[in-house]
């Protein structure tokens, strides 16, 4: 099986990000990480190509998929049979926020009757 030309534009330390690079590492796909945080370069042409702000984004064989999880990459990988399923586990969680996005101390809400 042909591996895919996957670019993904990715924040270095962001919860979906990390997802993102699980699943890659899950089906072993080599993938060009673009840091959208640290290259303006590639946040605008991430924004130019997505028609969106925001990330992850992730490029496979030309198909531009925004605003994406892990999770959600690895079902699209998997539809188009661009992967097969294996029993890997990913190595990091692959559908959650980055940490500064997650409530720090969760809200009990009280109601009445």
């Amino acid at each position: 099986m042909n591996k895919p030309k996957i670019v993904a534009y990715l924040k270095p330390h962001c919860g979906w990000s990390q997802g993102v690079r699980a699943i890659m590492r899950k089906y072993d796909l080599p993938f060009e990480d673009r840091d959208i945080i640290n290259d303006p370069v590639q946040r605008q042409e991430m924004i130019e190509k997505s028609g969106q702000m925001l990330s992850p984004c992730v490029e496979v064989d030309g198909k531009m998929l925004p605003d994406i999880s892990g999770d959600e990459v690895e079902a699209y990988l998997l539809a188009n049979n661009l992967v097969q399923t294996n029993a890997l586990q990913p190595d990091a969680p692959t559908n959650q926020p980055c940490a500064h996005e997650m409530p720090q101390n969760p809200i009990s809400m009280q109601f009445k009757r």
